[in-house]
């Protein structure tokens, strides 16, 4: 049994809410997002090579990086890690993981990069499997 549960709603599905990342990957993001741009992906490397279960290092990689397929390849560690997070924090399969929930923007983010990298490298199937499971996770489209 998990030690996170999943809060039920009156309103429909469980809502998996997905708990912060450590303070030193957070500082070491902040420090990475604000780099000049040439230096943002060597910068994110560093912060998965030491945070390497980090969804939000994954994906700061996966925006970082240039080549469609090195992008492509960090969305989907940090998406497969992030099914393995979600698990590890009562989400079963079903339910909501929404955009709103800011720590739960490294997976959304993984998968919403995976998706555009899908599209990139002619995936469609992909693209669109994607898209569905995003709007079953977040029915209101993850707009801020």
């Amino acid at each position: 049994m998990s030690e996170h549960p999943v809060p039920l709603s009156p309103h429909g599905p469980p809502h998996t809410v997905l708990p912060d990342e450590p303070a030193e990957v957070r500082h070491a993001l902040a420090q990475q997002h604000s780099a000049e741009p040439a230096q943002r992906r060597g910068l994110a490397a560093q912060v998965v090579a030491a945070h390497p279960r980090s969804l939000a290092a994954w994906c700061a990689l996966g925006d970082a990086a240039t080549d469609p397929v090195e992008r492509y390849a960090a969305y989907r560690i940090g998406y497969h890690r992030g099914l393995d997070t979600l698990r590890a924090n009562g989400w079963r399969g079903s339910g909501y993981v929404r955009w709103a929930d800011e720590t739960n923007r490294g997976f959304l983010g993984c998968l919403r990069g995976l998706q555009a990298m899908a599209a990139e490298i002619g995936e469609t199937d992909e693209v669109e499997r994607i898209g569905l499971f995003l709007l079953q996770l977040d029915p209101s489209g993850g707009h801020d």
